[in-house]
């Protein structure tokens, strides 16, 4: 009885937060569902993946380039109404996409655009977002926000190739919009009428001037070095994350075994493979050791998955490869964004967080380019220039795709490598002290 009770206190104090993530999260599996399909579309118009990888290249370049200055202007601005106008206009260029696919003009440089448009908004709503997640939450349950986030997210990759290839397959690309503008107005709604983020109990940040609140931001992690190196660790795996995110699809796609179908597959298993994780880390006990976390699970991450997806030649081995590379993520990102809550002054955490992004996901974009270009331009051509008796042809087959599964074994010894790097850092193990 005291646990059902306890349960239904926990609702009643994470009520608005949960209305909140999981109308957002619906609209996220709408999003999702028409950047899979487009995935799709480019991907089967040029064969290129670094065609392909310029769409996400396009997303993350304004994300990186202005999140420093979105930061400053979230903590001056009305946090609902710039998450409320950034969904609204990602939404009409949505509904772009499909007039000029519906008049047969649509081309990959539009698709650059939209996307470069969608990035810009991405970068004023998430620290927005972040600072009215810390305001509507109480911080007894900060550890949970980062396992939820991962359960959602989870979700919809689960989810997503599921329903859009069956809807695409059913209905086409009419649907898949109908479906994003649906789950968008969901989503508008709630959060006008059905939300109420709290004000910040200080006022200081909105007498600042920009300039001076970005130089806020910036001093503030120069003074506190272990977040500082944090982010840097962070943003060395987001690169070589990135270039695996660049072959993913070219590899699926093209691998003798591979298919749209595997495609989806191998998403799904991740998918329901981050799902699993992020309940165990929504209810596990505060760790005597975040840092440690973060670094062993990071480390198990990139030891095991690169090198399945290298040298399987099957969608069982692809899979088995997914799972061991996610299992353990939503743990390292829930004890991340707990450490960040708790040492981030709340009325700072706008400012902080955008300077960390353009810190921690500016080698986002460097990788996704990187990595379509090694593929079609260094590692492809390497494989396709070897003798069928080439140690390397009997290790990663023949083919297309061929090419990226080697690339996938090079970038499997980078990210240990990165691992074992920041593990040493001391300034990193001095977080444990907060």
């Amino acid at each position: 009885m005291k646990k059902y009770i306890k349960y239904i206190n926990t609702l009643s104090e994470m009520k608005t937060f949960l209305l909140l993530w999981l109308t957002q999260s619906f609209s996220g599996l709408g999003s999702a569902m028409t950047s899979y399909a487009l995935v799709i579309w480019s991907y089967t118009q040029k064969g290129s993946a670094l065609m392909t990888a310029l769409l996400m290249v396009s997303s993350y370049a304004p994300y990186v380039l202005f999140s420093i200055f979105a930061g400053a202007l979230s903590d001056r601005w009305n946090k609902k109404v710039i998450m409320l106008v950034c969904d609204t206009v990602a939404a009409l260029t949505t509904v772009i996409m499909l007039f000029l696919l519906h008049g047969g003009a649509l081309q990959i440089w539009h698709l650059y655009l939209i996307n470069g448009v969608n990035g810009l908004m991405n970068t004023v709503q998430q620290p927005a977002s972040e600072v009215a997640t810390t305001r509507i939450l109480p911080k007894k349950y900060y550890q949970r926000v980062g396992g939820l986030r991962y359960f959602s997210s989870s979700l919809n990759s689960i989810m997503t190739p599921i329903i859009a290839t069956a809807i695409l397959g059913i209905a086409g690309m009419d649907a898949i919009v109908a479906f994003d503008l649906f789950t968008f107005v969901i989503a508008f709604v709630t959060l006008a009428f059905g939300i109420r983020i709290p004000k910040s109990e200080t006022v200081e940040e909105k007498k600042e001037k920009l300039l001076e609140a970005v130089k806020t931001g910036v001093t503030y992690l120069k003074r506190e070095r272990g977040i500082f190196d944090l982010i840097l660790f962070l943003a060395a795996i987001n690169l070589v994350a990135s270039v695996y995110d660049a072959a993913f699809p070219a590899m699926m796609l093209s691998r003798n075994g591979g298919s749209e179908k595997v495609l989806g597959l191998v998403n799904a298993v991740i998918g329901i493979t981050t799902f699993s994780g992020s309940i165990l880390a929504s209810f596990m006990k505060k760790p005597k050791s975040r840092v440690r976390v973060i670094c062993n699970c990071l480390l198990f991450s990139m030891s095991t998955e690169n090198f399945l997806l290298a040298l399987g030649r099957t969608p069982l081995v692809w899979c088995i490869g997914g799972f061991l590379g996610w299992i353990a993520i939503p743990l390292m990102s829930t004890n991340l964004d707990a450490i960040l809550r708790f040492r981030v002054p709340e009325q700072m955490q706008g400012r902080v967080y955008s300077v960390r992004n353009s810190l921690q996901f500016f080698t986002i974009p460097i990788g996704y380019f990187l990595g379509g270009f090694l593929v079609d331009w260094v590692f492809e051509p390497i494989m396709a220039g070897q003798s069928a008796e080439s140690i390397l042809v009997k290790v990663f087959g023949t083919g297309k795709g061929s090419g990226a599964a080697l690339l996938f074994f090079v970038i499997a010894f980078a990210g240990i490598g990165v691992c074992l790097y920041f593990r040493r850092d001391r300034h990193i193990w001095e977080l444990e002290k907060g």
